[in-house]
C-alpha cells in the first residue's frame, strides 16, 4: 500500500511538472478560438445570400460573377468543420481553400458593384457592406487568436521536456493558416462604395 502511495506521488510529480496540464489547457485555448473563427466564417456566409439579391437586382447581367459567388459559398457550406478537423491537415486545407475561393468570389462581386451607382446608394446594399466589413475584421482578429493558440500549444510539442509529454500522450502540431492562404484570406474584400448619396 505504501508503495502504490508512493508510485501515485511520483506520477503525480512528474504529470505536474511535465507539461500535460498544459497540454489540455492549450489544446481547449485551440478547441475555442476555432470555434470562434468557425463562427465568424458562418457569420460572412450568413449575409451573402442577402448581399446577392441586392446586386442582382441592380445588376443582373453579372451573372457570372454572382453565380461565383453562390458556387462559392456552397463550397464553404459543404464542408463538415468540426474540431478534430484540427486534427486533420488534409480537412483544414480543404476548409482554408474554400474560405479563400470565397473571399475572392466577394472581392470580384464588390468590385462589379463598383459599375452601379444605384446600387452604391441603396441603403440595403450599404447596410450589408457594413456588415461585411465589420465581420472581415472580426475573422481577422478570431483567425489572429487561433495563431496564437496554436502557437503556444506547437511550442510545448515541440519544447524539452514537455515534447517527451507529447511524445508518450500522443500530441502532435496542430495546423494552422499557410502563408500560401494568409495573404487571400488576410484580405478582406473591398467595401469601399465612395461617397454617400446627398
Amino acid at each position: 500500500m505504501k508503495r502504490q502511495s508512493l508510485l501515485w506521488a511520483v506520477a503525480f510529480t512528474f504529470l505536474s511538472g511535465c507539461g500535460y496540464n498544459t497540454f489540455q489547457t492549450t489544446d481547449e485555448d485551440i478547441k475555442a478560438s476555432w470555434a470562434e473563427v468557425v463562427n465568424q466564417y458562418q457569420r460572412r456566409a450568413d449575409l451573402i445570400p442577402n448581399l446577392v439579391n441586392t446586386v442582382k437586382g441592380f445588376a443582373q447581367q453579372e451573372k457570372d460573377v454572382l453565380l461565383g459567388v453562390t458556387e462559392a459559398r456552397s463550397r464553404v457550406g459543404s464542408i463538415q468543420v468540426t474540431p478534430e478537423t484540427l486534427e486533420n491537415l488534409e480537412a483544414f486545407s480543404k476548409f482554408q481553400a474554400a474560405q479563400g475561393q470565397l473571399s475572392g468570389a466577394l472581392s470580384r462581386l464588390l468590385a462589379v458593384s463598383e459599375n452601379y451607382p444605384q446600387l452604391k446608394s441603396d441603403q440595403n446594399f450599404r447596410d450589408l457592406q457594413a456588415q461585411l466589413e465589420g465581420t472581415e475584421n472580426r475573422i481577422a482578429v478570431a483567425r489572429g487568436r487561433y495563431i496564437a493558440a496554436v502557437k503556444d500549444y506547437n511550442v510545448s510539442v515541440r519544447q524539452f521536456p514537455t515534447n517527451l509529454t507529447a511524445k508518450m500522450f500522443g500530441y502532435k502540431l496542430k495546423p494552422t493558416f499557410t502563408a500560401a492562404n494568409e495573404k487571400v484570406l488576410a484580405t478582406p474584400p473591398p467595401v469601399n462604395f465612395g461617397t454617400e448619396p446627398k
